[in-house]
């Protein structure tokens, strides 16, 4: 390409960042990394009734979760549609000195009238030019779009669309307020920060032939353009709320790992062959605009969740101990003071868990004892019999100088065979004992990770009650 690629992500501070905006961003930014270009973060805060300095905190905050750094943005100034008003200033009085645009006095009664008129003829409304030639010099600033001929919109997605001038209108530029218009601040914004491609959703499509006359009114060179499929629930509507979570938050605060999401995100409409699993270098390396796809994609959590387990169980140990840490405080507990002890207690547990969430709470029993027992195991297992061999058990632990899993698993090996029992029979009374369940990783590695102290007051505990349920 003959100029340095310039992307930009473009938000509107109305709310938390939703999947589908999060995809688009990604999108721009593996465009930008791909091509060694620029990855612009603006904020389009116009909407002054819904932005809010809250939802950018948001929206950064998702971002830099996910990892999409940008290479100019917030918190430099100049980056916010409303810390930009001047410059819209300036490019509306080149536009109506041009003769490009003019001022109308409509007052939205009259324009309410006409729309109704169309309504009643099942005709789309658009505005008549009834103040195209009066000379105004007061009002809402409005394009004077061509009466003939035609805009084509060259897709890099989905090809060439082409619009006819009679099927658009006049659109305003700016307020009768002087407030500018999105359509009006987004050409004047992709303009002046030297914007190469604009990739954005295909809602935005049918603005873009609106978009591309005033980049030719202001006599500036058109960007590329490419328009990405929506993102559909399960019923083939567009996701929203109803499909269950939709905001980066959200997936992050269910214990998501944001390499798991990205991935998702990249593979919802964009493919490499029938691969599913990228790394972020492969995924700049491979990603190309022309390979996403014209068809809408849907949101699939299960796939979501596959792709997070298999990030949950092949990542570096030292990482998953570290985005698993505020899971754990946030579930009321304490981490282990020792990495390697907290590293290998995650261990044994990332095969079995989807998010950081499940996997904090299956390994629940590692941080605090456990308060109740299975009702069935327990009425089972903690016998006057279950007492007897606790003691054994017990007794055999605290001779044992050491307390790997190797001396552990010894132990009880021993023990089973001296008593005629099978391995599962003191092994799950020594399970539930000490995690309060018959379900666990390896008793063994449970035992070890737990500690000599830890483990013989949880046996200790368990002989207790089955002496007194005896």
């Amino acid at each position: 390409m003959a100029a340095p690629v310039r992307v930009r992500f473009a938000p509107s501070p109305t709310g938390h960042l939703h999947v589908g905006g999060a995809r688009t961003a990604l999108f721009n930014w593996l465009f930008a990394r791909h091509h060694r270009g620029a990855f612009i973060l603006r904020i389009e805060d116009t909407d002054r009734s819904r932005s809010t300095d809250e939802h950018i905190v948001a929206i950064v905050d998702a971002l830099t979760w996910l990892g999409l750094d940008w290479d100019e943005g917030p918190p430099a100034p100049g980056y916010r549609q409303t810390e930009r008003l001047a410059i819209y200033s300036e490019h509306a009085q080149r536009l109506l000195a041009a003769g490009r645009a003019y001022y109308c006095d409509c007052s939205p009664e009259l324009l309410d009238r006409e729309r109704e008129a169309a309504q009643r003829r099942n005709e789309t409304f658009r505005y008549s030019g009834r103040c195209r030639e009066r000379g105004l010099t007061a009002g809402a600033l409005r394009l004077r779009i061509p009466t003939e001929g035609a805009t084509v919109v060259n897709d890099l997605i989905h090809g060439p669309v082409t619009f006819e001038h009679r099927q658009l209108d006049d659109w305003i530029l700016v307020r009768t307020d002087r407030t500018p218009t999105y359509n009006f601040c987004v050409v004047v914004d992709d303009v002046t920060m030297r914007i190469t491609h604009v990739i954005r959703g295909d809602d935005h499509l049918s603005n873009t032939p609106k978009q591309i006359l005033c980049y030719e009114a202001l006599d500036y060179a058109v960007p590329e353009f490419a328009h990405v499929s929506l993102i559909l629930g399960k019923d083939k509507s567009r996701l929203s709320k109803r499909h269950g979570a939709t905001s980066v938050q959200a997936f992050r605060d269910a214990g998501f790992p944001a390499d798991a999401l990205v991935n998702y995100l990249a593979r919802l409409g964009w493919s490499h062959g029938d691969q599913e699993v990228f790394s972020r270098a492969e995924l700049v390396e491979l990603f190309d605009i022309k390979d996403v796809a014209t068809s809408a994609a849907v949101f699939d959590a299960i796939k979501l969740e596959w792709l997070s387990q298999h990030y949950l169980k092949t990542m570096d140990g030292a990482r998953l101990a570290g985005l698993a840490a505020p899971f754990v405080r946030a579930a009321g507990l304490t981490p282990p003071a020792d990495q390697a002890r907290f590293v290998g207690m995650l261990d044994t547990l990332r095969e079995r868990a989807k998010t950081l969430v499940e996997l904090v709470e299956q390994g629940r029993f590692y941080f605090e004892r456990p308060s109740v027992y299975e009702p069935k195991a327990a009425q089972k297992l903690l016998t006057v019999e279950g007492a007897r061999r606790l003691h054994a058990l017990i007794e055999r632990l605290e001779a044992e100088r050491e307390f790997t899993v190797a001396a552990i698993e010894r132990v009880v090996r021993g023990l089973t065979d001296e008593l005629g029992l099978k391995l599962v029979d003191l092994a799950q009374l020594a399970r539930l004992a000490v995690t309060g369940r018959t379900a666990s990783p390896p008793i063994f590695d449970v035992l070890a990770l737990s500690g000599r102290d830890e483990s013989l007051a949880r046996l200790c505990r368990a002989r207790e009650i089955a002496e007194r349920a005896a």
